[in-house]
């Protein structure tokens, strides 16, 4: 592709240089920039893509996007001047990957909690279907088949289009995707055609990003704001901002909910702890997923199937069969009958879910012991809080490391200890070291009692010190529960 195709099908301020280029690579970090690329200068949040228009130019980039022009030129380039260089990236790697939304069914999942238990039983959902289907998710990343390892809840523009046209040189015709907040203000689904969009609900999170909770919801809601009038746009009603997401979407809305009226209203009948019987629209099945907030997950991947025009027996019976996402309330069973439940909850919000879930299932002789950890180098006002609902919620509870990354984990733990009143440190122990944690949990534990391991859920490692080793929630139990 050269750049006159680019520039005839996306609005820029201006162009000069010669423009009949051929661009053999579209690259944003200036550390991979290679003979023939578009290099994009982006603003971002850690530092100026156009400090390095020059290194680029020296390492064989032949055009430069960005939204400052050097004060001088050369004449060898081809400058694209725009508002937003982020934003060209979308739209430009749509392009040269010849617009792959477009030949796909493209589902965006967004929302703080269930993201990934969405998209990903939507996956399973479709697959099992006889669709061929594509994934783009925290875990994994799945084209049919073929498994990808996910990096970011949501890819770079580049990655994104790239992996979509691989999807649709496989044959898929759905591609189902989270959408994060930070790739929604990031600009990094711009350029995608979505068929439908759901949000899930929100909390507390990312605020070490977005600095305001009202700039959080902003950054969800310009997600529905972007959609097409073909499109459906899908919201739990139930949030109270729920209804606020889609008030100026031109999609077509629909609402699921539990506790209001909805196009998809739902409701438990029965709970266990290998399973939910719910209803949803008069229509009765069983699975084997746990908890209100999975409820609230499967009227979403109901109401979206019907909206793609499936058949809602089907639909169900197929749901009846899927197991839970890795790491999302996940059981580990003990010899000696000891329950261990890991799960991703690293909000206030899910963590409360969790523990709610729990507490419903288990009996007033079962004690609850909650291992509980925070982020580093991230949201420091959610950790008190999280400490306090793990404690409120709990028989014991043991604050430990989550991913410390570059802070040090003592530090962490006493942001966590702060939100605790006299009560609640009576049944907590500070043990940093995440493993001893889990060993103590279990050593404490008797026969029936049940263990949360809260946190880290599929991740199969620990970041310390900017370094990740091998750690795995799920194998430190099935030893110590030996």
């Amino acid at each position: 592709m050269d750049i006159n195709n680019i520039v005839e099908n996306i609005k820029v301020k201006s162009i000069s240089g010669p423009s009949a280029t051929e661009i053999k690579s579209l690259i944003f970090d200036s550390r991979k920039v290679e003979a023939g690329a578009m290099f994009f200068a982006v603003k971002g949040t850690q530092s100026d893509g156009h400090k390095y228009i020059n290194q680029a130019i020296a390492d064989g980039a032949v055009a430069v996007v960005c939204q400052d022009l050097p004060k001088e030129l050369n004449q060898d380039i081809c400058y694209i001047e725009t508002d937003d260089s982020s934003r060209l990236l979308g739209e430009v790697a749509s392009l040269y990957y010849e617009k792959p939304s477009s030949n796909l069914k493209l589902i965006g999942v967004t929302g703080t909690n269930g993201k990934t238990t969405i998209a990903t039983l939507q996956y399973n959902l479709f697959e099992k279907l006889g669709y061929k289907t594509g994934l783009l998710s925290t875990v994994e990343n799945y084209i049919h088949t073929k498994v990808i390892k996910a990096t970011h809840t949501t890819p770079d523009a580049v990655q994104i289009n790239k992996l979509m046209a691989e999807m649709v040189a496989e044959g898929c015709e759905y591609c189902f995707m989270e959408v994060s907040s930070h790739a929604i203000d990031q600009n990094r689904i711009a350029g995608l055609e979505f068929d439908g969009a759901i949000f899930t609900n929100i909390s507390h999170d990312h605020l070490d990003y977005h600095k305001t909770f009202k700039e959080y919801i902003t950054a969800k809601k310009k997600f529905f704001d972007n959609l097409d009038k073909s499109a459906f746009a899908l919201t739990n009603a139930d949030d109270k901002n729920g209804l606020l997401m889609t008030q100026n979407t031109a999609a077509r809305v629909k609402t699921y909910a539990v506790k209001t009226m909805a196009d998809y209203k739902s409701k438990s009948l029965e709970n266990h702890f290998d399973g939910t019987l719910i209803q949803i629209n008069q229509k009765e099945f069983w699975t084997s997923l746990i908890g209100d907030f999975n409820i609230y997950n499967l009227s979403a991947i109901i109401g979206s199937a019907i909206e793609l025009g499936q058949d809602q027996n089907e639909v169900l019976r197929v749901l009846s069969e899927l197991k839970s996402v890795n790491g999302r309330f996940e059981t580990v069973k003990g010899p000696s009958g000891t329950t261990a439940i890991v799960d991703y909850a690293h909000t206030p919000d899910a963590l409360l879910n969790v523990l709610n879930t729990i507490n419903k299932l288990k009996t007033p002789e079962q004690e609850l012991i909650t291992v509980v950890g925070a982020g580093g180098d991230r949201d420091k006002t959610k950790r008190p809080e999280m400490a306090l609902i793990a404690c409120q919620n709990s028989t014991k509870v043991i604050l430990t490391s989550d991913n410390p990354r570059t802070e040090n984990p003592e530090d962490i733990l006493n942001d966590m200890e702060a939100g605790l009143d006299t009560d609640a440190k009576k049944i907590m122990l500070r043990i940093s070291d995440r493993k001893q944690a889990i060993n103590t949990a279990c050593m404490l534990a008797n026969t029936k009692d049940i263990i949360l391991v809260a946190g880290k859920g599929h991740e199969t490692y620990q970041e310390i010190n900017a370094v990740r080793e091998h750690f795995d929630d799920k194998e430190i139990l099935r030893e110590s529960l030996k």
